[in-house]
């Protein structure tokens, strides 16, 4: 079931706006016109993601730089480590983990933003 959550022309090209729907907090994206919806929790270290900088599709976390697919919710790279020892960082290092992004489906009708929650 979709659910109204924003204007379209509250969110600019390039802009997210963060909502709650039914208990779950959100960031709507937009890429060139089109909305994707995904969570607004980092999926590293669970940083508001809408504090961060979205770059065409590219959605990049504010805390660590972790960076993520708004298309898909696919996490595309780990947060920036610490200053290694090493000039090789370990990339099973467990700081290191990034899960991908729950998404849901989103439509536009009349100037509105939808998202399925379903």
């Amino acid at each position: 079931m979709y659910i109204k959550a924003a204007e379209e022309k509250d969110i600019a090209p390039g802009g997210m706006k963060a909502v709650a729907l039914s208990g779950r907090e959100i960031v709507l994206c937009n890429y060139g016109g089109t909305f994707y919806a995904v969570e607004r929790a980092c999926g590293h270290a669970k940083a508001r993601l809408e504090r961060g900088a979205l770059t065409g599709w590219i959605l990049t976390c504010p805390l660590h730089f972790a960076q993520f697919d708004v298309r898909s919710g696919s996490a595309l790279s780990g947060p920036a480590p610490k200053a290694p020892e090493s000039a090789h960082p370990d990339p099973a290092d467990p700081a290191l983990a990034t899960k991908d992004l729950k998404t849901w489906p989103v439509k536009t009708e009349n100037g509105s933003i939808f998202v399925d929650l379903q």
